[in-house]
């Protein structure tokens, strides 16, 4: 009887192995295209906002000059429109870093800077000082200006000089010292108070210079986000917190500063909406949080406290 002729041996790999084979190709192409996905977003970030500080802009105005000053140029500066769109932009992740003013030798707090962190307790990282010198800028000389314009607080800090160099010209209040140049420039007899740095922008002369009246005028600005920087050996600690609408709660709460030999530097209030006579207490004391007698002081008041947010520990500015 003829026995069937024998198959030759199959070259296919089993079954198995081109499996494992093909998983191996996919996670291959799937690295692959992991890298690339990353390289992607590093680039955009890189292109867009490489450390992302948003600032009150637009670009020349005093927020600018403070970012620029605590930063440096290099770093990817962006303006917003608004102190509350400042501290959205840290809130969202959109931004590493912002910078809002939240403090005027001659005018006192910043309302709208106090009432964001009351609503977005972000972290203040640290603080940079800025003199303020403002300067009359126009195309027309002294004599031929009828309207000056700029943001409220610039034309806060130059009253008494308007009063008496220009006291027949009308004040118009703009939403920014840049906005002011702009409108100046094309506007006969307008003059607007700004920056030495908006004069050079923008190509409008400088009539008058430094015409703020306290000759020492600074503001502080804060610079806002995340982190919780580790202590410099020169440090000072923000709170906001509310206490019980009672007699004494405040004096007490004072007092648990005092009894752990714990300067304070600025004590502002703010009322709690819709509670009349109630207010939220913002206060910088001398120290770092980490330090022992600031944590005595802090857990003592939590106690005490309705509400208290550690705004965050940081190195003094300068």
């Amino acid at each position: 009887m003829k026995m069937p002729a024998s198959e030759p041996a199959s070259t296919a790999m089993p079954a198995s192995a081109e499996l494992l084979e093909r998983l191996r190709q996919i996670d291959s192409k799937i690295s692959q295209l992991a890298q690339e996905r990353t390289e992607i977003w590093e680039h955009l970030g890189a292109s867009i906002h490489p450390l992302g500080v948003a600032y009150l802009g637009p670009e020349h105005s005093y927020s600018h000059s403070a970012a620029r000053k605590y930063f440096g140029v290099a770093q990817s500066l962006h303006p917003v429109g608004s102190i509350a769109a400042v501290f959205e932009e840290v809130q969202r992740g959109q931004s590493r870093y912002g910078v809002v003013p939240i403090e005027n030798s001659t005018d006192g707090r910043i309302v709208d800077t106090m009432s964001n962190f009351i609503q977005r307790p972000l972290q203040i990282c640290g603080e940079v000082l800025l003199p303020i010198h403002h300067n009359l800028l126009s195309k027309s000389d002294r004599s031929g200006i009828r309207k000056v314009y700029s943001k409220p607080q610039a034309l806060s800090q130059c009253r008494h000089w308007l009063s008496e160099h220009l006291p027949e010209a009308q004040r118009v209040e703009v939403a920014s010292t840049t906005q002011a140049v702009k409108i100046a420039k094309d506007e006969h007899g307008a003059a607007a108070i700004a920056s030495l740095e908006a004069s050079v922008e923008y190509s409008l002369p400088i009539v008058c210079e430094s015409i703020e009246d306290d000759p020492n005028n600074v503001t502080r600005f804060a610079i806002i986000g995340k982190d919780q920087p580790q202590a410099t050996g020169r440090d000072k600690t923000s709170l906001l917190f509310q206490v019980p609408h009672q007699p004494g709660a405040l004096a007490d709460a004072m007092l648990l500063f005092k009894d752990n030999g714990i300067n304070l530097t600025w004590i502002e209030s703010l009322p709690v909406p819709g509670s009349p006579n109630e207010y939220y207490f913002f206060v910088e004391l001398e120290g770092h949080r980490a330090q022992v007698h600031l944590l005595q002081a802090i857990d003592a008041l939590k106690q005490r406290a309705l509400r208290l947010d550690v705004l965050g520990s940081y190195s003094r500015g300068n």
